[in-house]
């Protein structure tokens, strides 16, 4: 018999499809100023990490966290539920809380971020430009924006946000 899930009763069944737009306006954002922000420093660097972020953000980490989630297959704020079940098969919302992709996710979108800022620092000292200050201001801005707002937004709203480790509300 499997263990009872406790959800947040006031969470939405499934988030409006304007969410899932702007979350992935946002994301897509993100992996494009991080790339340009490595490619100042050293253009494959820039390849490597566009590689690495599109294949955790939208293949690793939906078949390790989406597959398990509430959402699965159905508009979450990013609409990565409705991704996860075009190519993965349904998991158990159990196993959402202990899963590899929840231990995962913060690594990667930490890397998604300290990457590019720390190789645009380097690449700022060793020949400043207006531009690459620019995408450094901008790369810190949606970082943040990711990482605290949306993610906040997102999370109270949520009815995986009782049994998320990753939630941003308590």
């Amino acid at each position: 018999m499997k263990n009872e899930i406790k959800s947040y009763e006031q969470g939405l069944n499934e988030y409006p499809k304007t969410s899932a737009v702007i979350g992935n306006f946002f994301m897509i954002l993100w992996i494009a100023l991080g790339t340009v922000a490595c490619w100042f420093l050293y253009p494959l660097a820039a390849w490597i990490y566009i590689f690495f972020a599109i294949i955790m953000v939208f293949v690793v980490l939906r078949k390790l966290v989406c597959t398990n989630c509430y959402y699965y297959d159905k508009w979450c704020c990013t609409g990565w539920g409705k991704l996860s079940a075009l190519f993965f098969k349904k998991g158990e919302v159990e196993d959402f809380s202990t899963s590899a992709g929840i231990k995962l996710a913060p690594f990667t979108y930490g890397l998604l971020s300290i990457v590019p800022i720390i190789l645009i620092i380097i690449s700022i000292l060793q020949e400043l430009s207006i531009f690459k200050i620019i995408i450094l201001v901008f790369l810190l801005l949606i970082s943040f924006y990711s990482g605290a707002i949306s993610r906040k937004k997102s999370c109270e709203r949520c009815k995986m946000r009782i049994i998320c480790p990753g939630t941003a509300v308590k």
